[in-house]
């Protein structure tokens, strides 16, 4: 299949693909006799595989590194376990971040009347006081 067509099948976008290829996450793609590529499902298996990682948060280094130790004729579990567990709690501190901020936002809401309503007229009231001077 073309880019265009692997570009439908993945959900990822030609330039993408392209990308992909460029920075070494998915192999060289064989090009046909008028240069277009010729992509095979071992090419769409690792465009999804990049794309599933990537939407995990790993960084394209991380998985540069990920994908050359999957791709090295030795084995290189232990490493890869690592940089996975590496990356799992990345994503967890991600996590953690963004519960904190749902959970202040949510107190805000819940307590707008007591505390923000109050807080926003104090600082309308610092505001013009500033202004009047």
């Amino acid at each position: 299949m073309n880019i265009k067509e692997a570009s439908q099948q993945t959900g990822v976008t030609a330039t993408t693909i392209r990308y992909y290829e460029k920075e070494g996450l998915i192999p060289a793609i064989d090009r046909n006799d008028v240069g277009v590529r010729a992509i095979d499902d071992r090419i769409i298996r690792r465009i999804n595989f990049v794309k599933t990682m990537r939407a995990a948060g790993m960084s394209i280094e991380a998985l540069k590194e990920y994908i050359r130790l999957f791709d090295a004729q030795e084995d290189n579990t232990a490493q890869q376990f690592k940089l996975l567990n590496e990356q799992i709690a990345i994503m967890a501190e991600k996590r953690d971040d963004l519960q904190t901020a749902i959970d202040h936002l949510r107190w805000k809401v819940d307590h707008y009347e007591d505390h923000m309503a109050v807080t926003e007229e104090e600082l309308r009231a610092v505001e013009k006081n500033r202004a009047d001077q």
